[in-house]
């Protein structure tokens, strides 16, 4: 039986991780990218993140079969219980419950660390992806009509969100990833989130 694992990204994991993201941005509209970047710049971008917010990956039998983390979604002051996400897994592994085990695991993080809303833009159409993060608990919150330029198109993106806590009271300060990732609670999360995979 293959060994399926969720925990988070090290610096490591950056080579396997980018050549998973390749294809989205060459190919798809999934990313907003015209050219992958080099290893340098997605070690950095890494780097940047995870001094507060979650990067997850999903190991199978040791390699990386998709990854997920948490960004800011703006920087000022007041969005800051606020995230954006994305999830990427490759092509093969598609259906196997992998970006349902990250966003699983990436919701009880976040609500962890105090944080309250999480946006996700969605390049339209793509109906897979609309349904699957209903189905994940998002609703629509708006559009922004034809403001991206992609393989000779114009097209929208949708935003869609989902609330981690009730909005009520003032907000505590959020508490950075790193202070919580070695805490028997994450590791939890992480395992009961890499059981809804099936392979």
């Amino acid at each position: 039986m293959s060994e399926v694992v969720l925990r988070a990204a090290v610096e490591a994991d950056a080579p396997a991780m980018l050549a998973l993201y390749a294809p989205y941005v060459l190919e798809t509209t999934v990313s907003s990218e015209y050219t992958p970047p080099s290893l340098a710049e997605f070690r950095e971008r890494m780097h940047t993140y995870q001094a507060k917010l979650p990067w997850l990956v999903c190991t199978v039998d040791d390699e990386i079969v998709g990854y997920g983390y948490a960004s800011p979604h703006r920087q000022r002051a007041a969005y800051q219980w606020s995230v954006e996400t994305s999830i990427y897994v490759a092509a093969e592994w598609h259906r196997n419950g992998i970006a349902g085990a990250i966003y699983s695991a990436l919701f009880e993080l976040l609500a962890m660390q105090g944080y309250y809303n999480i946006f996700v833009g969605v390049t339209s159409p793509n109906e897979r992806s609309m349904k699957f993060h209903k189905a994940m608990g998002f609703i629509i919150s708006g559009a922004y009509q034809e403001s991206m330029y992609k393989f000779g198109q114009w097209r929208d993106v949708l935003w869609m969100g989902k609330t981690l806590r009730p909005h009520e009271g003032e907000p505590q300060p959020t508490v950075p990833f790193p202070e919580i990732q070695d805490s028997p609670l994450v590791a939890r999360t992480l395992r009961q989130a890499a059981q809804r995979i099936h392979i």
